[in-house]
């Protein structure tokens, strides 16, 4: 069984801003997958179904960015599921606006949502998706930054990189995440 997490804060507030690009992605898996979000355990809301002949959960912690790792060690414990077999999807400030990286471990970079994780799950060792979203211009604070809302001109941007990192999610059912980086990685 693999879990896929997109991380993002609750709330119609939240739900256009950068931070919340990770819920963005399960979202647009929801949609692919026709897997609906219909459980809320765990401090989160999520949903389980078949994909590609792979059980799939897909997770939308509901406990805030900085606390994610209370609902992914959570529902990493109730079903059994490894730290191989866990990929987590966050928006990243060190890259450009569409862009996206894939890891297999690593620190928190900063990102409390990531740095909660690893402190719960007690590994730095997890797969990865960061999906950029650029740095705020100078002046402008970075909690305002995360928590502001895509311009114009990123958002056709930003779409395509959602449709890229749930493609990516999808190639990961199908081949070792080595592979998976190394296709979308270029």
């Amino acid at each position: 069984m693999k879990l896929i997490v997109g991380l993002g804060n609750p709330g119609k507030q939240y739900e256009e801003t950068r931070h919340n690009i990770g819920f963005k992605v399960i979202d647009k898996l929801v949609e692919k997958w026709n897997i609906p979000l219909n459980e809320a355990k765990f401090q989160s809301l999520f949903g389980k179904g078949m994909v590609n002949g792979e059980k799939v959960i897909i997770l939308k912690p509901m406990t805030y960015m900085n606390l994610s790792g209370e609902a992914v060690r959570a529902i990493m414990d109730y079903y059994q599921i490894s730290h191989e077999n866990l990929l987590v999807i966050y928006d990243e400030l060190d890259l450009p606006p569409g862009k996206i990286r894939l890891r297999y471990k690593g620190s928190a970079a900063g990102h409390n949502g990531i740095k909660s994780i690893i402190k719960l799950i007690g590994t730095k060792e997890f797969n990865r998706i960061r999906i950029g979203i650029g740095k705020p211009q100078p002046g402008v604070e970075v909690v305002d930054y995360v928590l502001g809302k895509f311009i114009n001109d990123e958002k056709p941007i930003m779409a395509e990189v959602i449709e890229k990192s749930a493609q990516a999610c999808e190639t990961w059912l199908e081949k070792p995440f080595i592979e998976v980086m190394n296709i979308y990685n270029r």
